[in-house]
């Protein structure tokens, strides 16, 4: 009878996540959803203007904001849809998921109830990044699907199956990269408006850094900022780049590792 126990302990926070937030995760993903999918479906209205108009911007402008080929599928995607639109989203929702991991319990005052069941801090903030992960790859098979069903008329046959899955597995890291950057600022901090505030800087700073570098001779801090494994590689055209993955993998598994430490060893009395 211990080994049940013991399972649905391992488990049992991580299936409530999920039930009690399943009106918000809908929400999330119909937002970021129905966002992707009507960008790109301007794609036939928007290429051949788009094309004109980026031609007449400063060369480092067009290079910077990657629309140089705007006037193809993957350079169109690229450069709106999944170069800007959806991941700005998917890093609002990695900061809001992110910070109900331990830091809205611990600001509301409930933390000390929840952690007087048989589960311990670890756990507690495992299961519920895990929890996170898993909503984050729910909405990325979404946003998968339904560029499937706009592919054809949308005029976007020019990207495969194979190259629209990978952009959605890239953008599931990086969702899961920022939220893992929350769920590291909550543990250590406690407060669910530091969370919000300080990812939302290191999201911008990282994807200034990640467009305006080369520009301004600082080309180096690019390889700083998760942006750059996330669109870089350019998995529209070749698929997933299993370095860039490896990156964000590593990068989500030592913030939830650092934040958990500083966790554990916090006064939360």
């Amino acid at each position: 009878m211990i080994e049940p126990a013991v399972a649905t302990a391992r488990t049992v926070v991580f299936t409530k996540t999920l039930r009690d937030s399943h009106r918000g995760l809908l929400g999330w993903t119909a937002g970021i959803t129905v966002a992707a999918a009507a960008y790109a479906s301007f794609y036939p209205q928007l290429a051949a203007n788009g094309a004109a108009q980026a031609e007449s911007l400063p060369e480092g402008l067009r290079d910077a904001l990657n629309m140089n080929d705007i006037s193809s599928a993957a350079g169109y995607l690229g450069s709106t849809v999944f170069g800007l639109i959806v991941p700005l989203l998917a890093m609002f929702f990695g900061a809001a998921v992110g910070a109900r991991v331990s830091a809205a319990d611990e600001e509301s005052g409930t933390l000390d109830l929840l952690l007087a069941h048989p589960i311990t801090r670890t756990s507690l903030i495992v299961q519920r990044f895990a929890a996170l992960v898993a909503a984050a790859t729910g909405i990325g098979f979404i946003v998968w699907l339904a560029m499937l069903a706009i592919r054809g008329s949308a005029e976007l046959t020019a990207v495969s199956v194979g190259q629209f899955a990978a952009q959605c597995a890239h953008l599931v890291l990086l969702t899961g990269c920022f939220g893992a950057l929350a769920t590291a600022i909550g543990a250590v901090t406690g407060h669910r408006g530091t969370v919000f505030a300080l990812t939302a800087v290191v999201g911008a700073v990282a994807w200034a850094a990640h467009t305006f570098a080369d520009s301004i001779g600082l080309g180096w801090a690019a390889y700083l900022s998760p942006f750059h494994y996330y669109i870089d590689s350019e998995p529209l055209r070749h698929g997933i780049d299993v370095g860039g993955a490896a990156v964000l993998l590593v990068a989500s598994a030592v913030l939830v590792a650092a934040g958990t430490y500083r966790f554990n060893h916090r006064d939360l009395a």
